[in-house]
């Protein structure tokens, strides 16, 4: 049976997503996409552009994720979580999300998406219709329209995915990822468990992704949270050949 008592978790270096990434991929200032999300708030039916200052200012106080995200799509998906919550509309947006996913994957719509010649006003259309197809709320569809006026819907994948890791932050799960060379067998992976949910605190729910990569030849490699460690037999080999040639 795989051995997984000894799993000890230590600190990584870095946020999810770089500094330097994001400042590579950020044009939109903060100001900015709090003015545009405002208007989801507020629920007008206006261009941003003509909100008085008043208006922004009361209704683009963001309401502050229990995680933050770093880069465009750590933005995108604070200032929708905050509107969201000021309409108590998470849980709904969030399912949302995963059919705007789904349909974005359609090859038709797709094309038009990451389409550099397609006009941003043009996407715009092509989207809106085809959410409205699906009665998704306006906050939704407002939220996905903004993403292509603005000409980012190729970040919507990222931008949901930051979402769904705020919302897991919301309900108190903790992630964990756990790489091991072969699929671990059902009386190893309660183990697994059992030893990664003793580093949890009271009230977090550990949510497990198991993935398996023959090419790190054995042992573990476990992301918790913003913790990690590399356990696997490759990672093992390449230190101790270092340590040789040093000696040498």
């Amino acid at each position: 049976m795989f051995n997984v008592a000894s799993v000890m978790v230590e600190s990584r270096s870095g946020a999810s997503v770089s500094a330097r990434a994001s400042r590579l991929r950020s044009r939109e200032s903060r100001f900015d996409l709090e003015k545009k999300m405002a208007a989801l708030v507020a629920g007008l039916g206006v261009k941003v552009r003509h909100f008085s200052t008043s208006v922004i200012r009361s209704a683009s106080k963001l309401i502050q994720p229990p995680i933050q995200i770093y880069g465009l799509e750590g933005r995108y998906a604070t200032a929708l979580y905050s509107a969201a919550s000021k309409q108590k509309k998470l849980d709904q947006v969030e399912k949302e999300l995963t059919r705007v996913l789904a349909i974005m994957k359609d090859p038709k719509l797709s094309n038009v998406v990451m389409n550099p010649f397609v006009k941003a006003k043009v996407k715009q259309q092509i989207v809106g219709d085809a959410l409205l197809k699906e009665k998704l709320s306006p906050l939704t569809i407002n939220f996905v329209k903004m993403l292509a006026e603005n000409s980012r819907l190729p970040y919507t994948p990222s931008v949901i995915s930051a979402f769904g890791k705020i919302m897991s932050a919301y309900r108190g799960e903790i992630l964990c990822s756990v790489t091991t060379a072969q699929t671990l067998d059902e009386a190893s992976l309660t183990e697994l468990k059992t030893t990664l949910n003793s580093f949890l605190a009271k009230g977090e729910i550990l949510k497990l992704e198991m993935k398996s990569d023959p090419s790190i030849m054995g042992g573990m490699i476990v992301n918790l949270g913003d913790k990690y460690i590399d356990m696997s037999t490759k990672t093992k080999i390449q230190k101790l050949s270092r340590i040789m040639k040093e000696v040498i």
